[in-house]
């Protein structure tokens, strides 16, 4: 599961004998580190030799182990024809005819009516995608960065003009954010390896980061999204304590790495200012080293080459490198807003076992539509659209979100917009909740 890169070779045949019949009992009990079964379709699948092997990660395939991955596995895959090969060998069984198609309880009308849904979204054409405006998006960027070097060039390397430089050269950074998300998700070529590629060079030589690491992250996000242990974005580092479970757990504990109850003020000194220019920075170039991912680290390497080719002329290295910084310092703003007030104030708690629309549907939500909106956001003000159907080119989300929400009317699943404004404050008032929740337990419990 997870479409993050590329497939090689099909997997060690699993354990167990086709045509062998088992209950959800049996599945659910196969859910270890060591030992993992899935279902898809139906069919028992022995992942165990496979996971570690898998493109999109270990973990994200682990995080379904028991379970049935069916809509995952629909979701990441837009080509799963071509990934049967490589399942058929893991095929161990199917589901007993007795047994459900959905496990735990899940609600089948839902499930059904979603199915339903993405079929008639398929034959509508909704999952094929316009190349051209991705020429277009793309076009915008490299005009942007032209720009931000053409200005200092010209005319100078003034307080003023290095400012205007920053603020371009931030917003390319900010819109090849968006460009790499949408190759990474395989929503723009019918092709995988098309997709893979542009992701490396938009994601490498564009910003400087790495695919694998961003699809290793990025896939969990989306399986298993606000769930702890399993979504990475709410691994806080116990820097700050999310949802209303978490701040509990921690002051019951007497846990208090940090003055959670100010959590909502520091955010703003050590949130946005430092996510992409300390912790992902670090992040991405220690996986990469750590992972031998020469690739990856050559795609990067790239980027800094061209940046201080460019700069290191006008600025010298001290001021190339200062540059540098302010602009990750800028684009890291940018995408902590835009990412967090579609999560952040959403249910964060532990595992529940839902179905696949009602989990996308608890942990997120929409932004108001505009213009500006959906190019600022990088059309991810259509959040819960994204979540449901992470394959789809973005530039389709407004015409299904009706479609969605009509769903999500009909079974009393809520299906939140905002403005933008709202989604902002709704960050700084959810950290403030968490926090006056973990002072009080920490107070009182």
């Amino acid at each position: 599961m997870g479409g993050g890169g590329q497939l090689t070779e099909p997997g060690q045949p699993g354990s167990g004998r086709p045509g062998r019949f088992y209950t959800w009992e049996e599945v659910q009990s196969h859910c270890s580190r060591n030992d993992q079964w899935l279902v898809i379709d139906r069919k028992v699948y022995n992942v165990t030799h496979w996971a570690k092997r898998h493109p999109g990660g270990f973990r994200v395939i682990s995080h379904y182990a028991g379970e049935d991955a069916t809509d995952a596995f629909t979701a990441f895959h837009p080509d799963p024809k071509f990934v049967q090969k490589f399942l058929k060998p893991l095929h161990i069984g199917e589901l007993a005819a007795t047994e459900p198609s959905q496990d735990r309880n899940k609600n089948a009308a839902i499930i059904q009516d979603f199915h339903t849904l993405r079929a008639h979204l398929e034959s509508e054409g909704m999952f094929q995608a316009r190349p051209l405006f991705f020429c277009f998006h793309l076009g915008h960027i490299l005009l942007l960065e032209a720009l931000a070097w053409l200005i200092v060039w010209i005319w100078g390397t003034s307080w003023m003009l290095t400012l205007l430089c920053s603020v371009i050269l931030a917003t390319a950074q900010a819109q090849a954010g968006w460009l790499q998300h949408d190759f990474g998700h395989l929503s723009v070529f019918k092709r995988s390896s098309w997709n893979h590629f542009l992701h490396k060079l938009v994601i490498g030589h564009l910003k400087g980061a790495s695919a694998n690491w961003w699809n290793h992250r990025h896939f969990q996000h989306h399986a298993k999204p606000n769930i702890f242990s399993k979504d990475p974005d709410v691994n806080m580092l116990h820097v700050f304590v999310v949802g209303a479970t978490q701040p509990v757990e921690y002051g019951v504990k007497k846990i208090k790495h940090m003055p959670y109850h100010h959590q909502h003020q520091y955010f703003f000194l050590v949130g946005p200012p430092l996510l992409i220019p300390v912790y992902f920075h670090i992040q991405i170039m220690r996986t990469m080293i750590s992972r031998h991912d020469w690739v990856d680290l050559a795609w990067s390497m790239s980027y800094y080459l061209r940046y201080f080719s460019c700069y290191l002329p006008l600025y010298g290295l001290f001021g190339s490198v200062a540059l540098i910084s302010f602009v990750r310092f800028l684009e890291s703003h940018w995408f902590v807003w835009v990412t967090q007030m579609n999560h952040l104030p959403m249910d964060i708690d532990h595992e529940k076992h839902q179905d696949w629309l009602s989990m996308q549907l608890q942990a997120t939500c929409n932004i108001e539509q505009s213009h500006f909106n959906d190019w600022f956001s990088g059309h991810l003000n259509f959040q819960i659209e994204h979540h449901v159907f992470p394959t789809m080119p973005r530039h389709n989300y407004h015409r299904v979100a009706p479609l969605v929400r009509a769903l999500c009317e009909k079974h009393g699943i809520p299906y939140h917009v905002k403005t933008m404004w709202q989604g902002i404050a709704d960050v700084v008032r959810s950290l403030k909740n968490s926090g006056d929740l973990w002072l009080d337990a920490y107070l009182h419990k």
